[in-house]
């Protein structure tokens, strides 16, 4: 697959404050792409460089071939973006909202009803249309959103933290649909959450601290590098447990030891047969890899 977003040596400072200090990675076409970072890591700031929205000091960025110090304009046209913070007019319809958005890419008349009536299909808006966006729940708002974003059918979503607040509910409908963009239109999705079982489903992550890269690779790669794997194992003595000589905690009816390898994991069992009758065996989560790699965790869209 070839590279569609390209960043090289990006810097951008405020003030004494470098919000994004010599940043390289690539972005695959198709991938899902995760960005992973605390608040202040520099995520939104890269995203806004990429969107032309902030300037940046130094480096380089080529989408889809196209280098931002020369043709900003062609990159907005590749580029599909749902901000934290919803950018619709809230005294306005939803089709009011979508109308002017999309007269701005050109789209008007019969082809903006077409759009529209896809985006409906996709996103289930048609009862929505008619309503007042100030009057929207939080999820509703999210997919009018989705769709503003999605009008000029962008070769890349830029989705930053689109679910943050939202409920399971709604969360599980936005990846039913994005799932389906990429399915069907080979759309490259690029992703900063704080929920990490959603960076888990990610091709490949860059966790970014103060501005760095701190760590890259696929979710399976990251935890194998930052951390261990687990044995539960039910039915057992917890004096024997403490004596194979890893930390361990007692959970409901069973013990969950941490040892620092799937290999350490296969040589506990094979050398004590008679105590692993009942266990399984479960690999850390990107939870662990995120705390392990920056000192930090992230738990439901907040720091800690």
């Amino acid at each position: 697959m070839k590279n569609i977003i390209e960043i090289e040596m990006l810097d951008k400072s405020f003030g004494n404050v470098h919000a994004v200090d010599n940043l390289s990675f690539c972005v695959k076409e198709g991938e899902l792409f995760a960005f992973l970072g605390v608040n202040g890591a520099g995520k939104s700031t890269t995203i806004n460089i990429m969107c032309s929205q902030l300037s940046k000091d130094k480096g380089r960025v080529v989408i889809d071939g196209c280098d931002l110090d020369k043709e900003a304009d062609a990159i907005k046209e590749k580029l599909g973006v749902v901000f934290q913070s919803s950018v619709l007019d809230a005294p306005l319809s939803v089709y009011e909202n979508l109308e002017s958005r999309a007269a701005l890419y050109g789209i008007v008349g019969a082809d903006f009803r077409a759009r529209l009536e896809e985006l409906c299909d996709l996103l289930d808006l048609k009862e929505l249309l008619k309503r007042t966006v100030g009057k929207l729940s939080g999820g509703q708002r999210r997919r009018i959103d989705i769709a503003r974003a999605l009008l000029h059918k962008p070769k890349i979503l830029v989705l930053d933290e689109p679910t943050t607040g939202l409920d399971p509910q709604t969360r599980k409908t936005i990846w039913n649909v994005i799932s389906t963009l990429r399915r069907n239109e080979n759309m490259t999705v690029f992703l900063t959450t704080h929920y990490m079982e959603e960076a888990a489903e990610a091709d490949y992550v860059v966790i970014i601290d103060s501005g760095k890269t701190a760590a890259c690779g696929t979710p399976l790669e990251l935890k194998n590098k930052y951390t261990g794997d687990f044995i539960t194992i039910y039915g057992a003595d917890e004096d024997d447990v403490k004596n194979l000589g890893y930390e361990y905690e007692k959970i409901r009816d069973a013990y969950r030891i941490s040892v620092p390898s799937t290999k350490v994991a296969t040589e506990l069992i094979t050398a004590r047969p008679e105590m692993f009758v009942d266990y399984e065996i479960t690999k850390g989560k990107m939870d662990d890899v995120f705390l392990s790699v920056t000192g930090k965790s992230l738990v439901g869209g907040s720091e800690k």
